[in-house]
């Protein structure tokens, strides 16, 4: 009876997912494939197999590896922001520090989910109408979409932590405060690190794009690149993104296994 039932309920998900296949690919307008050459094509697999190196550094500031450091540093500062503002709103939408007041846990929850809900190119766009085109857009878009984020995983975390030894603190005359700094805090710290330095990760990813709206970083001289069509710039840019991506992961990568 069991084994039916699971069987029906796959049965279901199976069409549902091949009835959702098929109306996604009949909703997409394929014209433009009508304007693909294999010209074209070769044209762009020759640039990007040539990679400009005169970009890679000249000293200027504009140079590739300058750019890199300042997406870098968009980013670690963003994600920075975010991670300290995060925990008060950690100890506002966790569950279990509201016992007798839902609803203060269910706003903080709201806060997090509103500023989750918009990726960080939204708010660089907003943010460079608001302060104008540069890093500091970048940083603040980040940090707010960031916020939201690690807001969002800090709070299951704490939520989720083993209340016996708080239980035990609190039997020995504790208030809230020490059960904070001297329970919570310690136990969640190793997690709550490593959920930031993989968010770092995501946030150098996203600070390559920002640039593209005026939020500093390689975005934009990649943007201009793809429409002047110099392939030779996009690819020594790619091959930067690329390299410090892997640098970073396996960085964060070493660090995270040391705090678990």
């Amino acid at each position: 009876m069991i084994l039916n039932e699971i069987s029906k309920r796959t049965y279901v998900f199976i069409i549902l997912g091949v009835s959702l296949i098929i109306f996604s690919a009949l909703g997409i307008n394929y014209d433009q494939l009508q304007a693909f050459s294999l010209s074209m094509g070769r044209e762009v697999i020759t640039g990007l197999s040539q990679p400009d190196w005169s970009f890679l550094y000249d000293g200027s500031g504009e140079d590739l590896v300058s750019l890199l450091l300042l997406t870098v540093g968009i980013a670690f500062l963003g994600t920075f922001i975010a991670t300290l503002l995060a925990f008060p709103l950690t100890l506002l939408g966790a569950a279990n520090l509201w016992g007798n007041y839902p609803w203060v846990a269910k706003t903080g929850k709201f806060i997090s989910n509103i500023l989750r809900a918009f990726p960080e190119l939204i708010f660089a766009i907003i943010f460079v109408k608001v302060v104008g085109p540069g890093p500091f857009a970048g940083v603040m878009a980040i940090g707010i979409h960031q916020i939201g984020m690690l807001g969002k995983l800090f709070i299951e975390e704490l939520e989720a932590m083993d209340e016996r030894l708080v239980e035990d603190t609190e039997a020995v005359g504790a208030n809230f405060w020490q059960i904070l700094f001297y329970v919570r805090i310690p136990q969640l710290m190793p997690i709550y690190s490593s959920l930031a330095l993989n968010h770092f990760e995501i946030a150098v990813r996203s600070a390559a794009t920002l640039g593209l709206v005026g939020a500093g970083g390689i975005g934009a001289p990649l943007i201009f690149a793809i429409q002047t069509r110099s392939w030779d710039k996009v690819s020594i840019i790619l091959l930067g993104i690329i390299v410090t991506v892997f640098i970073l992961d396996t960085i964060t990568g070493i660090l995270r296994k040391r705090l678990r």
